[in-house]
């Protein structure tokens, strides 16, 4: 059976539809949305066992039995609630460090739990799964766990600084009982976080969609502005040409993923949906193999892992970042915490590039170096000890 963008586009050429509008339908809209949808049964999974989890009782006990663990990298046992809230989304994760009492336990749990990756990142780690790594089972795995390294990490070293030293507050939590919980509750639930993203896909990815394929559709040739027939002419590829050198030491500095990676800002399904507008697969949940090919030829294996494990690190979208700045109520703070997880994800992208080019292909350049310098930094600054008349 054809697939809705071919159904689509021959009801368009059937009624003789202008090509600019036939572009902006197929490619924007279908092209952009439709990438970012074909994910939804993944994550409704998720939210679904996330919902069992949290209707049965069995949250409470976990920040119980993780606050021993917790307390060893600085963090408290409650700061595991919003760690796993925020596999589903970032906001109400943030939101969740509510119940935290300790000020300074609390804003740590705030700039750290995005790192773990949330139902908007299950889109790029498919397509990046997919595309890049033909499927491979243990990318998804391993994104779960650099985002617990991240968030073990920087407990660490954070706890070692000035504004976050003392030891986390005591654990006090109320266990309420095993039960079990309703199937309306549980659907219920899942569907509130799944419409969410949906509702996400009709607005905010359908609005982002549109303006990158008008930006990539027009431009200035000749002296003249209009649709250009080459991508590379476009308003599009201006912008992402003057931004892509940034990202060039962590293998993606090609344009298109540098302005996917921007988009995602906006929100972290905006990555997928961007590349559905500008390598046209609008369909990409059904059949990987032939509308990834164009994508797997952009970058890297070694270069897809560190432009998976940047966006699942840095900033989170506009939604997320909102969050922090209400919870953190402070412009400095707030700005802190954005480019700490922008600053943490780029040094670990940089260095998973550099060591994993130098060991697969043999490539050893002043970046190489630099990776080691860094690595070396980062190291000392886990195990260093604790500065006299700094509080433990």
């Amino acid at each position: 059976m054809p697939g809705i963008p071919v159904l689509v586009e021959q009801g368009l050429t059937a009624i003789g539809c202008a090509d600019w509008l036939q572009g902006l339908i197929l490619d924007g809209m279908i092209g952009g949305v439709g990438a970012v949808l074909g994910f939804v049964p993944q994550m409704l999974l998720l939210f679904l066992f996330l919902a069992f989890l949290e209707s049965c009782g069995y949250m409470a006990r976990v920040a119980f039995l993780m606050d021993r663990i917790f307390r060893k990298f600085g963090l408290s046992g409650k700061s595991f609630i919003p760690m796993l809230i925020g596999s589903g989304c970032g906001v109400p994760g943030i939101m969740a460090s509510r119940t935290i009492e300790n000020d300074r336990d609390r804003k740590m749990t705030i700039i750290t739990t995005t790192f773990i990756p949330c139902g908007a990142k299950l889109p790029i780690i498919a397509l990046i799964a997919g595309a890049l790594f033909d499927g491979a089972w243990w990318i998804a795995p391993s994104a779960y766990f650099i985002g617990i390294a991240a968030i073990v990490t920087s407990g660490i070293i954070l706890k070692k600084t000035k504004l976050f030293a003392g030891d986390p507050s005591p654990f006090v939590m109320e266990l309420p009982p095993y039960h079990m919980p309703t199937v309306s509750n549980i659907l219920r639930s899942m569907w509130e976080r799944g419409s969410s993203f949906i509702k996400k896909a009709g607005t905010i990815i359908l609005l982002s969609t549109t303006v990158i394929w008008f930006a990539q559709s027009f431009g200035f040739t000749d002296g003249a502005f209009g649709m250009v027939e080459d991508m590379n002419d476009s308003i599009l590829a201006a912008f992402g040409k003057i931004i892509a050198p940034i990202f060039a030491p962590l293998g993606f500095g090609d344009w298109k993923s540098t302005v996917a990676t921007i988009t995602g800002l906006i929100a972290k399904e905006n990555v997928v949906g961007t590349f559905g507008v500008l390598y046209g697969f609008g369909e990409v949940a059904e059949d990987g193999a032939e509308i990834w090919g164009t994508l797997a030829g952009s970058m890297t294996s070694i270069a897809a892992y560190a432009f998976l494990v940047f966006n699942l690190l840095c900033a989170p979208c506009f939604a997320a970042m909102g969050a922090i700045k209400r919870e953190m109520n402070n412009a400095r703070w707030f700005w802190f915490a954005v480019l700490y997880q922008t600053g943490f994800a780029y040094i670990v992208a940089f260095v998973i590039f550099q060591f994993g080019s130098w060991i697969s292909l043999g490539t050893f350049s002043v970046f190489t170096v630099i990776a080691f310098v860094v690595s070396v930094i980062f190291l000392y600054l886990l195990v260093r000890p604790v500065k006299k008349g700094t509080p433990k």
